[in-house]
């Protein structure tokens, strides 16, 4: 069984349905609204953990009603939660989601608990990062814990897997030098190199860039058409299923988590795996909400 330690933030999704993004100054009203599991880290943990995955979580949550809820979620898939810690004054992480008609959704996030992941919580969990197969880590969380923990995992022949989302355009090289496969959507990997991913010559065009950047192999997903896989001059492109899309929330968390769990130490087969994470993440977006939207594996079959 694959060893995965994810680095990543957890929140509770408000998730607001509405017609369409309101214009500045609209008053506008809802057709529903709900609460469900959410953040990118615990997205990914998830995944992880129904693609078959041993999977460890290191996270911070607050001392309050919405970390209980989170905890008997993971309790439930079997997360391991030794390193998921708690912080007695910021809060439990919140999302709230702007859903429209299409599926599509726009996402405003307070950080809480998230934020105050240290280097020492990293060390704390130095033993299980050194003997897992993959480490994954996002931009939820404070950026010098998540180099902390890369560096542990590059010093011990770890996969690194960076998805940098929320988007930056500022990541740090040392960062980028320790990452084996970096994995953003379009518009974060516009945010990092510039090239706007409109056809597949420019989705290739920024993954060359990231490439030269330092980092070993890329993956873009480009939603509805697919995902792009780029290393030292070698492409392929996976198409994406086609599907009613009801809710895109957690589907690059799913793809990630999916991918983690199927990848060889070697990444000989990363684009059979990218198969795979694309048909996990095709039955995410036809349920509405994040975690529970995630398939677990035996119902997964490409």
């Amino acid at each position: 069984m694959k060893k995965i330690v994810v680095l990543g933030s957890i929140n509770v999704d408000t998730i607001l349905n509405i017609p369409r993004l309101p214009l500045p100054g609209e008053t506008m009203a809802m057709g529903d609204q709900s609460t469900a599991g959410g953040g990118k880290g615990a997205n990914q943990a998830i995944a992880a953990v129904r693609a078959g995955a041993e999977t460890t979580f290191i996270a911070k949550v607050g001392q309050d009603h919405s970390a209980d809820f989170m905890l008997d979620t993971f309790k439930k898939d079997g997360l391991k939660m030794k390193y998921i810690t708690v912080d007695s004054e910021a809060g439990t992480g919140k999302a709230y989601i702007l859903l429209d008609e299409d599926g599509q959704n726009s996402i405003l996030i307070y950080g809480g608990a998230n934020q105050t992941i240290t280097v020492d919580d990293v060390e704390n969990a130095r033993d299980t990062i050194e003997n897992a197969d993959c480490l994954i880590a996002q931009f939820e969380t404070p950026l010098d814990a998540t180099l902390a923990a890369f560096q542990i995992a590059k010093q011990n022949d770890v996969v690194t897997i960076l998805n940098p989302a929320p988007a930056k355009t500022d990541i740090p090289q040392k960062l980028l030098s320790l990452t084996d496969i970096i994995v953003p959507n379009e518009t974060e990997a516009e945010a990092i190199t510039g090239v706007k991913a409109v056809d597949k010559k420019s989705i290739i065009n920024s993954a060359v860039k990231l490439n030269k950047l330092g980092v070993k192999c890329v993956i873009i997903t480009v939603g509805s058409r697919g995902s792009l896989y780029y290393t030292d001059g070698k492409e392929s492109f996976v198409d994406a299923y086609k599907v009613s899309t009801v809710d895109t929330t957690a589907a690059g968390d799913t793809f990630i988590g999916y991918l983690a769990a199927k990848l060889d130490s070697n990444l000989a087969n990363t684009v059979e795996a990218m198969k795979f994470a694309s048909k996990a993440s095709s039955m995410a977006v036809q349920v509405k909400g994040a975690q529970n939207s995630i398939p677990y594996v035996d119902d997964v079959k490409i």
